[in-house]
């Protein structure tokens, strides 16, 4: 038995340790917890499979971004945790519950054991045509070219998602700023990390951004960190969330998929379907996107953790 594969099983027992205990903690912050964790484990166990856009992509939005929504809800529901932990479901529910989860269980694991040797993909015809797109990257060739469609969706839900959060705002601070405004502690660690890792984080995003066409990296990756950095400047009080009825916020919003639905229309013409590129502008065509989807996709994130409107301009 070698070292790698040692490490390998016991980096799947911890995973499914750690997935058991997140499933049976009784505290919301325990469980989330334990889901940032499980998360951080995940993205080992793509390193190891060699996904490493898929590694980026779980630290940065399914572990980090993620789990700090989830910490800020938990935070705000903690008053009615008590109540919620006092209420015991009736046996009945209890039984029907477990049926389902089993069920579901079952589902998955017939799916997976079930499929066809060898199981179905469209692998070969993707990779045959991977040079048509001019990146070296196969992951971004494929979510902006081969399954584009998909991709445009997810920021246009992203988008949704923040409308969501700002409708829960009372109609006396519509248009305010979100978030509780940080106090500044010159002397704080805070304030500190605050002004030493935006620089470094600017630069990583940059690059991670740079490279996503030829190596992994992308838009996504370097957009949760450029957030993470203006999440980090705010709660030092170093800055403060713009209001939400801001023209130029908003229009940083919906730039970004603003120029994906563009370039779509525009295959109607040059290459007569929706979000076809025309032969020999693949490349540019989809730096432009991500080029603008970048900053559209930062900003939304970090709206999101600031939450709904909570505070209206000082007169």
């Amino acid at each position: 038995m070698t070292l790698e594969l040692v490490f390998d099983i016991g980096l799947a027992a911890l995973v499914l340790t750690v997935a058991t205990w997140t499933l049976l903690a009784r505290e919301t912050t325990a469980a989330v917890i334990g889901f940032v964790a499980y998360g951080l484990l995940l993205t080992l166990v793509w390193v190891r499979l060699a996904a490493v856009d898929v590694a980026l992509t779980e630290a940065a939005i399914g572990s980090g971004m993620t789990g700090v929504l989830l910490l800020t809800a938990a935070a705000r529901l903690r008053a009615t945790e008590a109540v919620a932990n006092a209420e015991q479901p009736g046996a009945t529910l209890r039984v029907v519950a477990a049926l389902l989860c089993v069920s579901v269980f079952a589902g998955l694991a017939g799916i997976v054991l079930l499929l066809p040797e060898p199981g179905p993909t469209l692998a070969p015809q993707a990779a045959a045509n991977l040079g048509s797109t001019g990146l070296g990257n196969a992951v971004t060739a494929v979510l902006l070219s081969f399954r584009a469609i998909d991709t445009l969706l997810e920021t246009v839900v992203l988008l949704l998602a923040l409308l969501g959060v700002w409708s829960l705002a009372p109609d006396r601070v519509w248009g305010g700023r979100p978030g509780p405004q940080g106090n500044v502690q010159r002397d704080g660690v805070l304030v500190f990390l605050a002004q030493l890792l935006p620089p470094v984080g600017i630069v990583v995003a940059i690059h991670l951004f740079w490279v996503g066409a030829d190596a992994p990296g992308g838009k996504f990756q370097a957009a949760t960190i450029l957030a993470a950095m203006w999440i980090l400047a705010q709660q030092a009080g170093l800055t403060d969330a713009p209001p939400v009825d801001r023209r130029w916020l908003r229009l940083v919003l919906v730039a970004g998929p603003a120029a994906f639905l563009a370039v779509g229309f525009l295959g109607f013409a040059a290459a007569g379907a929706f979000l076809a590129y025309p032969a020999g502008y693949a490349k540019p065509l989809i730096l432009f996107i991500e080029a603008a989807l970048m900053p559209s996709i930062a900003a939304t994130l970090a709206l999101l953790v600031a939450g709904p409107p909570a505070r209206t301009e000082p007169p």
